[in-house]
């Protein structure tokens, strides 16, 4: 199977040189990976601009949260760079500055809730709604705000296809083939289904990244989405 750009490898390695080695495994089977905080706060950004060099596209994962000023900052930085997708926090101040910083050429997302997070989370947080109406709301301010999509649960996916624009995008981690680990995700899926909810693309980290043959365990997801 050919890599598909709806799969997105979430590149979640201690170092540097374990994330090389890992791209190399998987070579052209992977068209998308996902740089998230551990990679980008040890010289990540030299990752991005290596893989972007290879052809392939590039999520760098900041999850973005300060105020107006320093975010403009932040995603202007970013979006200079190895950058396809940005991630920030769906909060209107947030998600304003991005869109002012960012590159023409960088689309930019925002996280609804995290996927690790439950209800009894929410409730121990002070939040005091149920998830999926916290959900539904950032991404109402998302559309408002001018963003390019959202990150969220599977789960949430098909509630939200149905109230955004068509070409909105809707990232979607915690998903996980069948019989693979649920780890610390909380709100999940397999990809087929993530796909059949709305999502416009797949984070996929361990059940490739940490099994014993990474290129079989992404060409079968390949095959799994491939008339999705």
């Amino acid at each position: 199977m050919k890599a598909d750009p709806r799969l997105i490898v979430a590149l979640d390695e201690p170092d540097l040189a374990s994330a090389r080695a890992l791209v190399k495994t998987l070579g052209d089977n992977v068209s998308y990976y996902k740089i998230g905080l551990t990679l980008l706060a040890q010289g990540g950004l030299v990752l991005c601009e290596e893989l972007a060099a290879q052809g392939k596209q590039i999520f760098q994962d900041w999850k973005l949260h300060d105020i107006g000023a320093q975010v403009e900052g932040a995603a202007r930085a970013a979006s200079s760079g190895a950058c396809d997708l940005l991630t920030v926090h769906a909060e209107p101040q947030v998600m304003t500055a991005a869109i002012k910083g960012r590159h023409p050429k960088t689309k930019v997302i925002g996280v609804t809730v995290l996927t690790s997070l439950t209800q009894a989370d929410l409730d121990a947080m002070g939040y005091g709604v149920p998830l999926a109406d916290l959900v539904l709301k950032r991404v109402d301010q998302a559309v408002e705000c001018g963003m390019d999509g959202v990150v969220s649960s599977p789960h949430e996916a098909a509630l939200i296809r149905a109230r955004v624009p068509k070409d909105f995008l809707i990232v979607t981690p915690g998903v996980r083939p069948v019989g693979a680990s649920v780890d610390d995700q909380q709100r999940i899926a397999t990809p087929e289904d993530a796909f059949r909810n709305g999502a416009s693309h797949v984070v996929v980290g361990r059940p490739i990244t940490r099994v014993a043959d990474p290129v079989a365990a992404t060409q079968a997801i390949l095959a799994a989405i491939q008339n999705v």
